[in-house]
């Protein structure tokens, strides 16, 4: 889009965003070393008004980095420590019965720790499936329903968790069911050598340093908001539109491997995951347009968890990780795009 055809107030707007996004990072550095790409994606999440899943061995401050960010934002802040024996009441409240002084009886809700703004689920999958569902209206609807009364959360409302990978011991795989309400699924991995170097240095020396809050709740739905007005040319769409359907075997136009490899593809909710992720993308780096490189950015976290690859797939050492690079390597971006016929 053309820059004088950007609203006035738009072009503050995004120039405010990309100087939040460098402040952000700016402070999480003092007690992050490293991870950029997956502060990145925690915050387009967070301004495309979703949640995310982090998942990475014990020991890479996935909690450090949630808690930090929780601190930057100025948010109100819980963590829930998933466990095996963890009921849902323990997640989103229960109903106690409350006598008052004329020795009347009624149920009073008593809020969980979901009620904040930025709920950290620290090991997710280490609590059994019915525990892992009591979060589910919570995630969607952003409320809770308690002996029939709905209550609303508040506003903004995120839920950042984190899990270890799935072939260790004691963990409970997240139904699908749960996984699709995350907006994106980030992986995180091992530090570079140079990285742990300074990792190491800065703990063992108590060099850590101090966060200061940067940023507003009032200002994140400012953002979030803005995400919603950020135009999206058809070449986007279509690009975004082309790699979903292609993700699904049986589709017409898909590629063999998808047809090999996939027992299911993304749904709807992957194109509109890889539009709205490349909109707040494109604002963090002060741009009121998104652009297929930003749908790229996005398409692993996006679809990691929306294909499914199958048994053959296994066999030929085939992951999800690697069937998208296949995916972005045979859908050309270059390709022109435009609105298919009903």
């Amino acid at each position: 889009m053309a820059e004088d055809k950007v609203p006035a107030k738009d072009v503050a707007a995004v120039k405010k965003c990309e100087e939040a996004y460098n402040k952000v990072r700016d402070e999480l550095s003092k007690v992050i070393v490293g991870q950029d790409e997956v502060i990145e994606q925690v915050l387009v999440a967070m301004f495309a008004r979703g949640h995310a899943l982090l998942e990475g061995v014990p020991g890479l401050a996935k909690t450090l980095l949630i808690s930090s960010i929780a601190e930057t934002l100025k948010l109100s802040f819980k963590r829930i420590q998933f466990t095996p024996d963890l009921m849902p009441s323990d997640v989103t409240g229960t109903d106690i019965i409350q006598e008052s002084k004329g020795g009347d009886r009624a149920y009073k809700f008593l809020p969980g720790p979901i009620f904040a703004n930025m709920i950290l689920a620290d090991e997710i999958n280490r609590t059994p499936p019915k525990t892992q569902a009591s979060m589910l209206e919570s995630m969607q609807e952003r409320q809770v329903s308690a002996g029939g009364t709905v209550h609303t959360l508040p506003d903004p409302f995120f839920v950042l968790a984190t899990q270890n990978p799935l072939e260790q011991e004691g963990t409970y795989p997240l139904p699908e069911a749960q996984l699709d309400r995350f907006l994106l699924y980030i992986k995180v991995d091992y530090p570079s050598g140079a990285e742990e170097w300074e990792i190491a240095r800065r703990v063992t020396t108590g060099q850590l340093g101090g966060i200061k809050a940067v940023m507003t709740d009032k200002e994140i739905v400012d953002i979030q908001n803005l995400v919603t007005r950020v135009p999206v040319s058809d070449q986007v769409l279509g690009y975004a539109h082309a790699l979903v359907r292609a993700s699904r075997p049986g589709e017409e136009g898909a590629p063999d491997f998808v047809n090999k490899w996939l027992d299911w593809g993304a749904g709807p909710r992957g194109i509109l995951t890889l539009v709205t992720c490349a909109k707040a993308r494109a604002l963090l780096y002060g741009r009121y347009h998104a652009t297929v490189g930003d749908v790229d950015a996005v398409a692993k976290p996006a679809l990691r968890h929306r294909i499914a690859s199958n048994y053959a797939a296994h066999a030929e050492g085939k992951t999800n990780e690697t069937l998208i690079d296949d995916l972005l390597a045979a859908v050309p971006a270059s390709e022109k795009y435009s609105q298919p016929a009903a």
